[in-house]
């Protein structure tokens, strides 16, 4: 077996390697061809348009709308989960008997589907009408039913959303913290408990939070692609997207709906696509500067 340990590497890795090329790679590169391209109804090129199909998406207000509410969404869904997630960490970390319930019980909801999870919000918690769960405990203190997902002002729906993300996301990067946090030498904080500093925040802002930066920078950097790549919840619980602004639709839906809606205008479709990869990157390799993504205290 060891005079053989290259065979045996392709062929534990070479299936894998294969149907990421085959159902990822591919796509991918023929995704960027076909924008350069007219294709209605079709995945196959037919004539070549250069950049204008780039020029169409950039001149779309309704697609440029989209890119700055969902740069807003995540300025804002970010730091909200990040804060949620630490503080569940925080706290199961502190728990002393029954920790794997509470770890358990708060990552259940990162195993289960967002159409799923859509589908609950948008029916049984957040429906609209008088027996929904939001609207009886909202009828406990007296108040009157709301109508959570219609386009009226306020527009409520972005509560639903927020939450139903919130509920599916939270538990995974809590278990993320709580590697982070079990990895700290806890000689540090019996040094801090010598030096006189109380627990609390003071603990946390000199030691906990530097000890976690690693687990932080990665934390921040996969809430920020999943912001952009945001699909099913939206979808779902705003099926009906001709009722709401085009701002309330992420640039995923509007680009589901350019290339397989009624035009199904595939070449426009792929030049979103590529336009909002672009976004992705430059907003990802700007935060991983600021964040001084892997560099040392020691550099300069």
């Amino acid at each position: 077996m060891r005079r053989h340990a290259t065979l045996w590497f392709w062929a534990f890795v070479g299936p894998f390697a294969l149907g990421l090329a085959v159902f990822t790679c591919v796509p991918l590169l023929w995704s960027v061809g076909l924008s350069f391209f007219d294709a209605h109804n079709s995945v196959t090129p037919t004539r070549f348009t250069g950049l204008d199909n780039y020029a169409a998406m950039l001149r779309d207000s309704a697609f440029r709308d989209s890119l700055r509410t969902f740069l807003l969404f995540t300025a804002f869904i970010v730091p909200v989960t990040y804060g949620f997630s630490l503080a569940l960490a925080l706290m199961v970390n502190r728990v002393r008997w029954a920790r794997a319930f509470f770890r358990s019980v708060f990552f259940l909801p990162a195993a289960c589907s967002y159409v799923v999870a859509a589908l609950i919000w948008k029916m049984s918690v957040f429906n609209g009408v008088r027996f929904g769960l939001a609207n009886t405990v909202l009828g406990w203190f007296g108040g009157d039913p709301v109508a959570w997902l219609s386009t009226t002002d306020p527009p409520w729906y972005w509560l639903v959303i927020v939450t139903v993300r919130l509920w599916l996301q939270a538990g995974f990067y809590m278990i993320l913290f709580l590697a982070g946090l079990q990895r700290i030498d806890p000689a540090l904080y019996e040094a801090a408990a010598v030096d006189g500093a109380r627990p609390g925040w003071t603990v946390l802002r000199h030691i906990t939070l530097p000890q976690l930066r690693a687990t932080s920078v990665a934390v921040l950097l996969l809430l920020v692609v999943n912001a952009f790549q945001a699909f099913d919840e939206f979808y779902n619980l705003l099926s009906d997207a001709r009722g709401y602004p085009p701002y309330a639709r992420p640039p995923l839906v509007y680009l589901y709906y350019t290339a397989l809606g009624q035009g199904q205008n595939l070449g426009l479709g792929s030049a979103g696509a590529v336009i909002l990869a672009l976004v992705i990157a430059v907003v990802t390799v700007a935060q991983a500067r600021w964040l001084r993504l892997g560099r040392t205290d020691g550099d300069g």
